[in-house]
C-alpha cells in the first residue's frame, strides 16, 4: 500500500489537489492530511504542522510514504523535507507554477532583476531542489523548470490538471443548453480570476468586433481578478451591450451555469510567457460538461488537443481570430458538435480523477523502485 500525505498551507478546496486526492484514493492509495489554513506567516506554520504532523504518526506507515506538497506551498517545502527524511519519506511537490514565473512574468508587479524577483526566484529554485519528484501540468512547463531551476528531467512528472468529476459531472453534462427560439442569444463564456494569463481584455476587443457582425451573439463573464477593472472600463469606452459580469460563484453553481447557458466557453488568450505553458481547470471543466472550448493556440494546449477535432484554436494576441472562430462555431452547428463531442470524450477517457490519479500512482512507484535501486548500488 502506497501511503501519502498532503502536507502544507493550501486549500482543500482548489480543483487541482483535490483531484489529485480522489484520484490517488479512487486507485487504491491511501491518503491523509496534515494541512493548516494558507496565509499563515511560517512562524505560526511551521508549529502547526509539526505539531499535526506528529500526531499522525501514531497511524503505522506503510512500506512506500510520501509527503506531498500542494500548488503554491514552495514556503512548506524545506519543513517537508526535514521531517520526510526523518521518517524515511519522499517528497513530491505539485507547485503548479513557479513564484517568480507568476508574480514576475505574468503579474508583473516587480521588474525583472529586482530584489523581490531574485527572492521568489530562490525560493523556488529552493523548493524544487528539495523535492525528489517534482510534479509539472504540462510538458512545456517541465521544460521552463528543468531550464530555469536546473531541475533533472528525469525527477518531473507531466500530470495535466483535470477536472472533479463529482462537480463537473456527467449528468450535469448531459442537460442542454435553453434555447428557448431561434433568436435565443448565443452566449460565449468565461469563467476564471482575470488573471493576465487569461487575456480577457483581448476578449473585449473580439466581443466589438463580433457585435458588428451578430448581435445575438452575447459575452458573459463570471469571476474577479487583477484585469476586472482593465476589462470593465474596456466594455464602457466601447458601449458594449454584448457583454455582462457576474461574481463568483460556488463551484457547483458554476458547473450548472456552464452546463445550462453556455454555447461555447473559452480559455485563455493572454499575452504573457506563463499563458504558453498552462492549460487550466477551465478548459477541462467546460469539455467535460460537453462545452465546445476556443483557445489561444499554445505549445501547452497543443500537447494535449488537436484543433477542430476536440477544441478551437485562434491565433494568440489576434482579437479578430477569436472573433471569427465564436462566430464560425456559431454558424457551423456540425462542427461546434463535434468538438464538444470529441472534447467530453477526451476529457473523460484521459483527464478525470481517476486516470490522473493512476498517473501519478505510477509515478510514485517508479519513485520508489528507483530510489531502491539506487540505494542497493
Amino acid at each position: 500500500m502506497i501511503d501519502v500525505v498532503f502536507f502544507g498551507g493550501y486549500d482543500p478546496d482548489y480543483p487541482r489537489n483535490a483531484v489529485l486526492r480522489r484520484g490517488l484514493e479512487l486507485n487504491g492509495v491511501r491518503v491523509s492530511e496534515c494541512r493548516v489554513q494558507p496565509g499563515r506567516r511560517f512562524w505560526r506554520r511551521y508549529p502547526a504542522l509539526v505539531r499535526l504532523w506528529l500526531g499522525l504518526q501514531k497511524t503505522p506507515p506503510s512500506p512506500l510514504r510520501f509527503l506531498f506538497v500542494p500548488e503554491f506551498a514552495q514556503k512548506d517545502v524545506p519543513l517537508a523535507r526535514l521531517l520526510a527524511r526523518l521518517a524515511a519519506r519522499r517528497v513530491v511537490f505539485d507547485p503548479l507554477a513557479s513564484r517568480y514565473e507568476t508574480k514576475i512574468l505574468d503579474w508583473r508587479r516587480k521588474p525583472e532583476g529586482s530584489p523581490s524577483a531574485l527572492w521568489n526566484r530562490a525560493i523556488d529554485r529552493r523548493a524544487f531542489r528539495y523535492s525528489d519528484i517534482l510534479i509539472a501540468d504540462t510538458e512545456a512547463h517541465k521544460k521552463y523548470y528543468c531550464r530555469e531551476f536546473g531541475v533533472e528531467p528525469r525527477r518531473v512528472a507531466v500530470i495535466p490538471v483535470g477536472f472533479d468529476d463529482r462537480i463537473f459531472s456527467k449528468e450535469l453534462g448531459s442537460i442542454p443548453a435553453a434555447v428557448p427560439d431561434a433568436e435565443a442569444p448565443f452566449i460565449v463564456l468565461f469563467f476564471g480570476s482575470f488573471l493576465p494569463l487569461h487575456g480577457v481584455d483581448g476578449v473585449v476587443e473580439a466581443a466589438r468586433l463580433v457585435s458588428e457582425a451578430d448581435t445575438s451573439v452575447r459575452f458573459h463573464f463570471i469571476g474577479s481578478g487583477q484585469t476586472l477593472d482593465l476589462v470593465r472600463s474596456l466594455t464602457e469606452k466601447y458601449r458594449l451591450g454584448n457583454i455582462g459580469f457576474e461574481g463568483w460563484l460556488s463551484q457547483l453553481e458554476l458547473a450548472e451555469r456552464v452546463a445550462r447557458t453556455a454555447d461555447v466557453c473559452l480559455g485563455v488568450f493572454g499575452r504573457t510567457e506563463k499563458a504558453d505553458r498552462v492549460v487550466p481547470h477551465k478548459v477541462f471543466q467546460s469539455m467535460a460538461l460537453g462545452k465546445p472550448v476556443i483557445t489561444a493556440r499554445t505549445p501547452a494546449a497543443g500537447e494535449l488537443f488537436m484543433d477542430r477535432r476536440d477544441i478551437l484554436f485562434c491565433r494568440k494576441e489576434e482579437p479578430r481570430d477569436l472573433a471569427e472562430a465564436i462566430l464560425e462555431l456559431k454558424r457551423d452547428l456540425a462542427l461546434r458538435a463535434r468538438i464538444a463531442r470529441n472534447g467530453r470524450e477526451l476529457v473523460w477517457r484521459k483527464y478525470q480523477p481517476a486516470a490522473l490519479g493512476a498517473v501519478l500512482k505510477e509515478t510514485l512507484l517508479k519513485a520508489a523502485e528507483f530510489a531502491g535501486r539506487a540505494h542497493v548500488g
